[in-house]
């Protein structure tokens, strides 16, 4: 999801980095660089160095552009050996071209590969630059996202975190530029169970956009979103609800009532409500974690259930409406929305209504060019057994031992659950019996084929569940 976002823009910050003074530039602009077509070979001059380089980059810059991550690689290390033999092997004109190789490695997967780039590159800058250096930031940013796609998260954090106080020091405590690197590392806290540190990155993150831009003005858009949805995450749905009806005052306001603009925060409302429905109104609960099986019992949790709130149903039926007039005409966006329309019905039980929605958001999807959304199934209802790493919010992590537990299951047309079974699994026998029993009362969005549901075999979950480690003292007495 924004993981991949963050990479992108890592890639391209890395790439449109100015070079240093007095030296030739090897990262030429962007709209230089897009004229290369992906598949074209660049005669490189050899009248010059610095006209050799420039030729190597733009033709790394073309094929990376085109997506040809594989072309590119071995070309931005060309680029690398056509630096170093100019300047030498310790010139700050290597931190470019070795963040080119870092992020083509990251594309490729190749993590090792990209954190010893990624880290030779911070190394020149270690013996060339100040501490304060901005051509730090993207290497770091670099090294973060390579750590935390290798499952490295403490590395990970420390690299982001680096970065950002990096770019409060040089642009400034809320600075926008910062904002890429608050989100990647907001994906490391929710990857390591870290919610409240999650939170308060959000938080900030929010802040910064409202500083630069102010509480009303229509660039706020996507901040009061992503700040909704974590409240959403987090089980705090009259809260989301409120973001997004924040969202779509302004969004009224700018551009009027019926508006596209209005579609996004209608679409949050409406599933704020949904997830209200299907896991309880929001409650603020105190922690409790020292018991592997009585953790806090975790967001959406509460003692009786709400109705399913047609106020949720109405929300999406004007956001259809603000599609289907609208010039030019939305089909990926009318798509996705009748996809909610259908998931709102399921979730009520209501299958013919949740069929004919279905149906309509397929042929939206097709004219679009893209069914992807309904080509697996979704998940629409999963509450995470009591040890999940996602219910921890408090104690100390460290007295836990993680265990990760795959499910396998069939997907019914209907969206119900069939078929599961546990892999084999290092936990206990009674946590492996919590994630199958969670996993049976799950609910699906199913698979679509020519616009009809059907039923999918071989779906996939994995639970990483937290198994308090034995008291020493008790053993040793």
């Amino acid at each position: 999801m924004r993981l991949n976002q963050v990479i992108a823009a890592c890639a391209f910050a890395a790439l449109a980095t100015a070079p240093s003074a007095g030296r030739a530039q090897t990262d030429v602009p962007a709209d230089v660089a897009a004229d290369v077509p992906a598949e074209a070979a660049v005669e490189v001059p050899a009248a010059t160095p610095d006209a050799q380089r420039t030729a190597l980059y733009a033709q790394f810059r073309g094929l990376f552009d085109g997506g040809h991550y594989q072309d590119a690689l071995p070309v931005a290390q060309q680029l690398v050996a056509a630096t170093e033999q100019q300047y030498g092997a310790s010139d700050r004109a290597l931190v470019n071209p070795l963040a080119n190789v870092g992020t083509t490695e990251l594309r490729l997967g190749h993590f090792a590969a990209a954190q010893a780039a990624y880290t030779r590159a911070l190394g020149i800058l270690d013996t060339t630059a100040t501490t304060t250096d901005r051509a730090r930031l993207r290497p770091l940013q670099g090294l973060g996202m390579s750590y935390a796609r290798s499952d490295q998260p403490a590395e990970a954090a420390d690299a982001l975190k680096h970065a950002i106080d990096l770019s409060r020091n040089v642009d400034g405590l809320y600075n926008l530029e910062q904002l890429d690197f608050v989100h990647a590392l907001i994906d490391v806290y929710v990857a390591t169970g870290r919610l409240e540190d999650a939170e308060r990155e959000h938080l900030f993150a929010f802040r910064v956009a409202e500083t630069a831009y102010g509480a009303d003005d229509p660039r706020m858009l996507p901040a009061y979103d992503d700040l909704a949805r974590w409240y959403e995450y987090v089980g705090r749905y009259t809260t989301a609800r409120t973001q997004h009806l924040r969202a779509l005052r302004i969004a009224e306001a700018t551009t009027g009532r019926g508006s596209v603009a209005t579609v996004e925060p209608l679409r949050g409302i409406a599933r704020a409500y949904r997830l209200e429905y299907l896991y309880g109104p929001e409650v603020i609960e105190q922690t409790t974690a020292n018991d592997p099986l009585s953790f806090s019992a975790g967001p959406g949790y509460a003692p009786t259930q709400t109705p399913l709130n047609s106020q949720g149903e109405r929300a999406l039926q004007l956001a259809l409406a603000a599609l289907q007039k609208a010039q030019p005409p939305q089909p990926a966006a009318l798509g996705a929305t009748l996809v909610d329309l259908a998931d709102w019905y399921l979730t009520a039980g209501n299958g013919k209504a949740a069929l004919a929605a279905y149906r309509d958001a397929w042929q939206a999807l097709t004219a679009a060019g893209d069914t992807k959304i309904v080509d697996a199934p979704r998940q629409l209802r999963y509450r995470a057994p009591s040890a999940s790493i996602t219910r921890f919010t408090g104690g100390n992590i460290e007295d836990y031992d993680e265990y990760p537990i795959e499910a396998r299951f069939t997907v019914r047309a209907d969206g119900r659950i069939a078929e599961v079974t546990i892999a084999p699994s290092e936990a206990p026998q009674q946590f492996r019996d919590s994630v199958e029993s969670a996993v049976r009362k799950a609910l699906y969005s199913p698979r679509l084929e020519d616009g009809v549901p059907v039923e999918t075999t071989g779906v996939t979950l994995t639970e990483r569940v937290l198994v308090r480690k034995p008291d020493e003292r008790k053993a040793a007495s």
